[in-house]
């Protein structure tokens, strides 16, 4: 038995992270993550970190939407040729602080890559998270830091300077970020404002960031260090509608309260819920793009008369074209296509008195079958006639027989639904 498409949840694909464990490897996605997902009414696909895997992304289909989060570092060739000027000693010293985030992992980038591109071709709602965040501003043509320790916070004042990652207190590690005014961030966090400010506290771990803002981004939050904390395109958010691309650099879905799964401030899931109900959205939409209504049964009578007027006009045309066929006809027979059109009011007025200068053509029909009194002799008589039809007459008789088969259809069921409509009432 199928399936009810209504009643079926939209599929948000997650990609998984890879590790060792017990020497083997492990694909993993944080709870956090897929709760929210499912408690806001999504079903989570996760797309396992396997060789190949992003050749087979069309097996995944329908995707209603994508949320990527967590993961080692972009390899640096997707976004920039030089390393940023960073000396070998200073590359070093990052891979040797960051051992877990520095070995780049070139098949998740694939398969991310393609994903968020994918999202950015068909508008499909798009959450990313950390990571995820970044994967979007460079699938969009902007830049990474590749660390912001040695390429942004040397830059700053001591009071400015900020400590994003803390591996010692991953969960209960938090900065401050100042909130952009009139941004979904905005409106989610508005009521945990204080003093006036814009400003929350926020969980964070990682070493890279934002460095070029793609140009279809809008900034949402800024570190006190300038990195940027949050982006979303403007264009591509409104969540009722299905529409939603952003990315968080820090992690609202592990803002907790110490032991307790209490947020730190209600707007905390709110990307999560609002993301979901762009793929709730989306969803629909495809549905009601695919969808293909049942055709219109005729009852008896409309059936008859379908025939009748498909009869004419075929009868119609092989006059146009051979000048035979016409011993067994009569004129009602020709005038049944002729009326039908001129019955018509589904076209503009402009295809009616077209169409009815069409009708008057066939309809002239009679006129010939009279003065041949359907002599075979008067056959070739009226090859001859039709021969000396000018091409624009002859090409209107044959773009009438082509509108016919298109408009007929459409009428008949115009009619139809007239019918049934009045029959009920």
């Amino acid at each position: 038995m199928a399936a009810d498409l209504s009643v079926i949840l939209p599929r948000v694909l997650i990609v998984s992270r890879r590790c060792v464990r017990k020497n083997k490897f492990v694909d993993f996605v944080g709870e956090y993550h897929l709760n929210l997902i499912v408690n806001y009414g999504a079903v989570p696909v996760i797309v396992p970190r396997v060789p190949g895997i992003h050749m087979l992304l069309e097996s995944f289909e329908p995707i209603h939407g994508v949320l990527l989060c967590e993961g080692e570092d972009i390899d640096p060739s997707h976004y920039e040729s030089e390393m940023a000027n960073l000396s070998s000693e200073e590359l070093e010293e990052i891979r040797s602080l960051h051992v877990s985030d520095t070995a780049i992992d070139k098949e998740k980038d694939a398969i991310e890559l393609r994903l968020a591109k994918l999202c950015l071709e068909r508008n499909i709602p798009y959450l990313g998270i950390c990571r995820g965040s970044q994967i979007l501003n460079v699938a969009c043509g902007g830049t990474l830091y590749q660390d912001v320790g040695k390429e942004l916070t040397r830059n700053v004042t001591e009071k400015q300077r900020m400590v994003h990652m803390d591996y010692n207190n991953y969960d209960g590690h938090r900065h401050p970020i100042t909130v952009v005014e009139d941004t979904p961030l905005d409106q989610w966090f508005s009521d945990s404002f204080v003093d006036g400010g814009r400003e929350v506290l926020v969980n964070s771990y990682h070493h890279q960031g934002v460095k070029k803002l793609a140009p279809r981004f809008v900034p949402m939050a800024f570190a006190p260090d300038g990195l940027i904390e949050g982006f979303y395109d403007p264009d591509a958010y409104n969540p009722e509608e299905g529409k939603f691309i952003m990315g968080l650099q820090f992690h609202p879905e592990r803002m907790r309260q110490p032991d307790s799964d209490e947020f730190d401030y209600p707007g905390c899931p709110f990307a999560y819920k609002e993301f979901v109900r762009a793929a709730v959205a989306y969803q629909k939409r495809l549905i009601s793009a695919t969808c293909v209504p049942k055709s219109l049964k005729l009852n008896k009578e409309m059936e008859k008369r379908r025939r009748t007027i498909v009869k004419s006009l075929s009868v119609a045309r092989n006059m146009s074209r051979y000048g035979h066929g016409t011993k067994s006809v009569n004129e009602s027979e020709i005038k049944a296509g002729a009326e039908f059109l001129e019955a018509n009011t589904a076209l503009s007025p402009q295809q009616e008195a077209r169409l009815k200068q069409m009708g008057a053509t066939v309809r002239n029909g009679s006129f010939y079958l009279e003065r041949l009194n359907l002599r075979e002799e008067k056959e070739k008589l009226a090859r001859n006639l039709m021969g000396k039809m000018s091409m624009e007459q002859l090409l209107d008789l044959l773009s009438f027989y082509r509108t016919m088969g298109k408009i007929c259809s459409e009428v008949l069921e115009i009619k139809q639904h007239g019918l049934v409509s009045h029959q009920t009432t």
